[in-house]
């Protein structure tokens, strides 16, 4: 696990990963992951192909919803395929929607055959 930058609050969302927050790579499940408090509060399943990082679903414990944690997560996994210098496919609506709110990266937006 590695702590991550922490952030603001706009609005009641939370901008940025919260201070006890940690972000991880779970490997063996395929899946990155927001911990707080040593729990999982927050999912992305993720394959990588080559250089293309394909995001199929997100989950966020229902106890969780509606605090932007689940925006915080993709926002973090967005900027890990940046920084290494992967596209994505937004295979889930909840990843595709936050890349049109975000058009800061849609330029990570992988071409896909018509």
């Amino acid at each position: 696990m590695s702590p991550v930058t922490t952030g603001s609050v706009r609005d009641g969302i939370i901008e940025r990963m919260p201070p006890a927050g940690e972000f991880r790579d779970n490997a063996a499940e395929h899946r990155y992951e927001l911990i707080l408090d040593g729990s999982v509060m927050s999912y992305v399943g993720y394959e990588l192909r080559g250089d293309v990082l394909v995001l199929p679903h997100t989950v966020t414990d229902p106890a969780a919803r509606g605090q932007g944690l689940a925006g915080v997560l993709v926002g973090q996994v967005l900027d890990l395929a940046r920084s290494s210098g992967w596209t994505v496919v937004p295979a889930c609506w909840y990843v595709g929607q936050f890349i049109e709110q975000h058009p800061e990266y849609a330029d990570l937006v992988a071409d896909t055959p018509d």
